[in-house]
């Protein structure tokens, strides 16, 4: 795996508490052609791997948790998203690193599925060790393609 870059100085990846959802919310749609509804964030506090990073407000979240795949565990990153005018601090890189540690004590593998034009999630992706698994055509709802990536955790 390759190297990954330490999250900004100053920064706490914590799980994710009730007065956060407004702010992540925002991040979402502010990220997402498509973003989650609010209320879909709710199911999933409480989560180990529902993560925020702050750093005295929310810049950037992970939702990742581990499903049940042919009878065994798997992780499952569903979302992941950093404040536009945070992006290249590892802010995502350190959501990311903490998550996958978090899931290899429940599965070891995880998976995702990104954006095919997503360049910057794929570079993200790859450099934590993910590889292409398949492609998912018209996945998204404006008929964009998915990746599968997976890894072993």
């Amino acid at each position: 795996m390759t190297t990954v870059s330490p999250p900004s100085p100053g920064l706490q990846v914590r799980r994710v508490e009730r007065r956060d959802l407004p702010a992540v919310h925002r991040i979402e749609q502010s990220v997402f052609p498509q973003p989650w509804p609010a209320g879909a964030f709710e199911q999933y506090i409480g989560r180990p791997g529902f993560l925020v990073a702050d750093d005295g407000r929310v810049v950037g979240y992970i939702v990742a948790d581990v499903v049940e795949a042919h009878g065994r565990p798997l992780g499952h990153v569903k979302d992941l998203a950093v404040r536009a005018d945070r992006r290249r601090e590892g802010i995502a890189s350190g959501l990311l690193s903490r998550a996958l540690d978090i899931m290899s004590g429940q599965a070891s593998t995880a998976k995702l599925e990104v954006r095919a034009g997503n360049n910057g999630a794929l570079d993200l992706y790859r450099r934590h060790g993910f590889s292409f698994r398949r492609r998912l055509s018209g996945y998204y709802a404006d008929g964009e393609d998915a990746l599968v990536l997976v890894r072993s955790l």
